[in-house]
């Protein structure tokens, strides 16, 4: 159901955004200069609009990139339409699986390159839960590859397998 997605895309965007600003103290060009998800997952941007070839450049600047991109599309009554009776477009699939593809990516690194922060916070228990409910939702509706998921593979395993 679009409306379902589309709410939660929402849901997620606005956790993930929320739980990355109490760690952008500790995520700064010095301290992240590529956006990654440990050693071997390292992100770079492209839109497919103002930049079309993807470019590498640091953690915080990505994820600004990232969020201001993930609001343009849930702005855009085209692709997110908020008045009841308007069909969503035949692409809307495709543009919610790409934001949810995105936003695991602020968790992965998160988790891989400031959890302590979260821990000193006190915001570990927030992003697990938050995180939990986001693979799950993922996991039920089949919206993320699972080679995305990887960098994630042995927190997604523990945090679903007590609940199975």
């Amino acid at each position: 159901n679009g409306w379902f997605l589309c709410f939660s895309a929402v849901d997620f965007f606005n956790q993930i955004n929320m739980l990355y600003g109490t760690i952008t103290d500790f995520c700064t060009e010095e301290s992240c200069p590529v956006m990654s998800a440990g050693p071997k997952y390292e992100y770079h941007w492209a839109d497919g609009t103002n930049i079309k070839k993807p470019i590498k450049c640091s953690a915080p600047k990505y994820i600004d990139y990232l969020m201001t991109w993930v609001q343009d599309q849930l702005d855009d009554e085209t692709l997110f339409p908020s008045k009841i009776g308007v069909p969503f477009p035949k692409n809307f699939m495709s543009v919610a699986k790409t934001i949810l593809k995105r936003l695991f990516r602020v968790y992965a690194h998160i988790y891989h390159q400031h959890f302590d922060p979260v821990i000193q916070l006190q915001e570990e228990a927030h992003l697990n839960t938050s995180f939990k409910h986001f693979i799950f939702f993922v996991q039920e509706f089949n919206l993320i590859d699972r080679r995305e998921l990887a960098p994630l593979q042995e927190l997604i395993e523990k945090l679903t397998s007590k609940d199975r």
